[in-house]
């Protein structure tokens, strides 16, 4: 018969992977990842770096993990929600945008946008991957909600590739910049930017000229 102490302790080992996981976003959002230590990470999941290394080979590997543990979840949820989705496409893209923000925008996952571009340079393979993992197939899922809405003709016939950028690239410019220049500014709310970006931007891909707000 198993002891309850030994069933504590392999719940705890079953959930250390996940402990260490979160230890790492926060080590490596705010110290950068070139700074960021095994032995810190290890030090804020309660563990011993030799512990740390039953679960990740190496800081690269620990980092791949972590944006697939934290990340790639959030875009799995929106690519169901877009397929399952039937109907105008201009509030779908509008709820999109605000919930990218509350469940990213707001949380520590907001700065690893800023970290992996400032480090690309020095670690090319951890931003090829980034790139590949996260910003292309988020790019994909708006460019298919573009190119629905231009099929149903509730948009302009435009290039929904190049539209995609266009939405997106503001909303990760106030994820960098809540994460760099923000404290230095006048505080502005995120989410009316949020917003006014996404009605500007529907506006102009509208096929109704006169598409009321």
């Amino acid at each position: 018969m198993i002891s309850e102490q030994t069933q504590r302790w392999q719940r705890r080992k079953e959930a250390r992977p996940s402990e260490i996981i979160a230890a790492a976003l926060e080590v490596f959002v705010e110290h950068g990842y070139a700074a960021s230590k095994l032995d810190d990470i290890a030090s804020k999941a309660g563990i011993s770096k030799g512990s740390l290394y039953r679960y990740f080979d190496s800081k690269a590997d620990l980092f791949k993990e972590m944006v697939k543990q934290v990340v790639i979840p959030e875009i799995e949820k929106a690519e169901s929600t877009v397929k399952e989705y039937h109907g105008p496409l201009s509030p779908l893209i509008t709820n999109m945008v605000q919930n990218w923000w509350q469940t990213v925008g707001e949380t520590r996952i907001c700065g690893i946008p800023k970290l992996v571009i400032s480090e690309a340079a020095n670690f090319p393979e951890l931003a090829e991957f980034y790139v590949n993992e996260v910003i292309k197939r988020g790019r994909k899922l708006v460019a298919v909600m573009i190119k629905r809405g231009v099929e149903s003709g509730e948009f302009r016939d435009v290039e929904p590739q190049y539209a995609a950028r266009i939405l997106i690239s503001p909303i990760v410019f106030a994820a960098i910049w809540k994460e760099s220049l923000a404290s230095y500014d006048d505080k502005y709310d995120v989410k009316r930017y949020l917003a006014m970006e996404t009605e500007i931007f529907l506006r102009g891909i509208s096929s109704n000229e006169n598409m009321s707000a």
